[in-house]
């Protein structure tokens, strides 16, 4: 399995206020090819610091991201845009919609920036918002969304243009359980076809979804478990049995 995301040493320290405050602190991560990580770990431990950096929307005090083989953390504020337009999908947990945009030029526009073209853009569109039960809203502003509307529409977004590397900061934090399962349906289905996502968590049940569980502390990987799914005995019952190792 090739990787599509490694980081070497990685470190972020805030240092604005009067003492330093280290957020991360050396971590190193592989991220195969198709694989899915759930990042978790208390409030603090610095998961969307992490997260942000790999994506290149916070810079790293020092240490190495590579993505696709590709050394990337020293790459201009430009440089990180042009990237992210090509090869990254970013969820917020805040959704970050143009507001000024219906749904469907939302959700387009990412496609469009890659170079798709109009037809392949509107597409890729209409079968987002179809399997995200969103195609009623294509022409509605966001501010006419409910949350969970505009989490999937902000998901949505973030597939567009197919990225290489999918970036997922909390995005069930501020949803209902419906729109929960809605959200993960459609990360399960593009992780099967290949997607590889990163998606950071504080929920246990959404990070089972996951391959692995990497858990942050202080800043730190203080475990990287491979979630391993088995099928129970007859005598067990039906259902899959979830370990984590």
């Amino acid at each position: 399995m090739s990787a599509v995301l490694k980081t070497v040493n990685l470190v972020k320290i805030y240092s604005g206020g009067a003492v330093p405050v280290p957020a991360v602190r050396g971590v190193d991560l592989e991220v195969g090819e198709g694989e899915f990580v759930a990042v978790m770990g208390p409030s603090g431990s610095g998961k969307s610091t992490l997260v942000h950096m790999l994506g290149g929307l916070d810079a790293r005090t020092s240490g190495e991201i590579w993505l696709d083989g590709r050394r990337v953390d020293t790459l201009s504020e430009s440089a990180w845009a042009l990237l992210r337009r090509r090869k990254i999908g970013f969820v917020f947990q805040f959704f970050n919609l143009v507001a000024t945009m219906t749904v469907a030029d939302n959700v387009e526009l990412p496609a469009l920036l890659a170079g798709a073209s109009a037809k392949d853009a509107r597409e890729r569109r209409e079968y987002l918002l179809g399997v995200l039960n969103l195609t009623e809203r294509a022409d509605a502003a966001p501010g006419q969304l409910s949350g969970g509307e505009q989490q999937r529409v902000a998901l949505a977004r973030a597939l567009a243009n197919k990225p290489s590397l999918l970036l997922a900061d909390e995005p069930t934090g501020n949803l209902d359980s419906r729109n929960t399962r809605d959200v993960l349906r459609l990360l399960g289905e593009v992780h099967r076809d290949g997607q590889t996502i990163v998606m950071v968590t504080h929920d246990a049940r959404v990070g089972s979804l996951a391959d692995r569980v990497v858990s942050l502390l202080d800043g730190q990987i203080v475990d990287d478990g491979r979630i391993t799914r088995r099928r129970p005995s007859a005598r067990a019952g039906a259902g899959e049995v979830i370990d984590l190792r």
